[in-house]
């Protein structure tokens, strides 16, 4: 048997926590020191979904895309295990105990913490933290569909495999998002932004899936696939974390004035939703994925599908339902402050661990 070529990271990806740090900062400068550009920027959108912040994403989805070999995806969707083990955790297990940890957390240890009340968009006045914990649940209840392409590429998971579980979890979405909803903010119907959600998903998935597929058919019938993987590729790549870059110095310059003005309070809040993914992944990749007899491949993005959130989704539906400027919105930025540092760190996890489910391979040191 030949040797199994050498995957070695790209700069931007070796030093992507570097990046994502110091873009953070840039889109809270950004967000401060220029807001009439920052509120123009988030003005462009259509249905609540930022139009600057969908072309990052499909430029981000894209490379990862046309690097799929869509025969993969036909032999994953013969391999349930993985994709029933997402399902599970995402709508049986993962909304209730992201309910349960914010209102332990903000409702009863932080509750002295964050005193006060607000009037939200529907003119009741609540306790904030109550109002927090809504949009802790509003971040549980969407589970992760375009980005968790981004952290399977990077811990070399199972494309196709992870494809058929972004698109089964996108559809189930449509049908238990409000539900769920409805149950866990205890109102008796939660008006869910369905445009938004059905865009999002054409945007973040449909779209970069579609040209992914055609352009890789047309450029290994012309070039061949020594020059689509020695030269397209290479090119291409970088690509990916730019976009990623870019959407987080665009996410946070609309979100800066909020993240300044609140840190203390961000703090509270990330410390649930922090304890809330590792949980999740823990018991999708350390416990369900054992038993289930995984292949490190299927487990890693399986697990981290189940432990990451759609934050966009969740904002949209907070601003609609109590405000932009609302307890629960604020949770929402929370969720994409902390999203991309911790799944990275999960990504190094999985990377690490990876002789677990393969003891005969290993990575090679990057």
């Amino acid at each position: 048997m030949g040797q199994e070529p050498v995957i070695r990271l790209s700069i931007f990806e070796k030093y992507l926590t570097v990046w994502v740090i110091l873009c953070i900062g840039i889109g809270i400068t950004l967000g401060k020191l220029a807001p009439g550009i920052a509120v123009k920027l988030d003005a462009m959108s259509v249905y609540q979904v930022s139009i600057p912040i969908a072309i990052c994403l499909f430029f981000i989805m894209y490379p990862i895309m046309v690097k799929i070999d869509f025969s993969e995806v036909i032999k994953a969707g013969q391999t349930p295990k993985p994709v029933l083990m997402t399902l599970g955790i995402n709508w049986l297990i993962k909304p209730f105990t992201m309910y349960l940890f914010a209102t332990l957390f903000l409702g009863v240890l932080f509750r002295k913490f964050l005193p006060g009340t607000e009037i939200v968009k529907s003119g009741v006045e609540v306790e904030l933290w109550r109002s927090y914990v809504s949009g802790a649940i509003l971040l549980g209840i969407a589970p992760c569909t375009a980005m968790v392409l981004m952290w399977s590429y990077l811990a070399r998971g199972n494309g196709g495999l992870t494809l058929v579980m972004v698109a089964v979890n996108s559809l189930t979405m449509l049908f238990l998002y409000a539900p769920l909803g409805g149950l866990l903010l205890g109102v008796n119907a939660m008006p869910i932004p369905w445009q938004t959600m059905i865009l999002s998903v054409g945007i973040y998935v449909a779209l970069p899936l579609v040209a992914g597929y055609f352009s890789r058919k047309v450029i290994l019938k012309r070039k061949g696939l020594e020059w689509f993987k020695g030269q397209f590729l290479q090119v291409l790549t970088p690509v990916s974390t730019v976009a990623l870059l870019v959407t987080l110095v665009l996410l946070f310059s609309f979100k800066g004035e909020i993240i300044v003005a609140n840190p203390l309070t961000i703090f509270w809040i990330a410390v649930p939703l922090f304890i809330q993914t590792i949980v999740m992944f823990v018991l999708g990749y350390f416990v369900l994925s054992r038993i289930l007899k995984l292949s490190y491949r299927d487990a890693a993005p399986a697990s981290m599908i189940g432990a990451s959130n759609h934050f966009e989704v969740a904002i949209a539906t907070s601003t609609m339902l109590f405000g932009l400027s609302s307890g629960a919105s604020l949770a929402t930025v929370v969720g994409v402050l902390i999203e991309v540092p911790v799944m990275l760190m999960l990504v190094g996890i999985c990377k690490r661990t990876e002789l677990m489910f393969s003891p005969t391979r290993r990575f090679p040191e990057t």
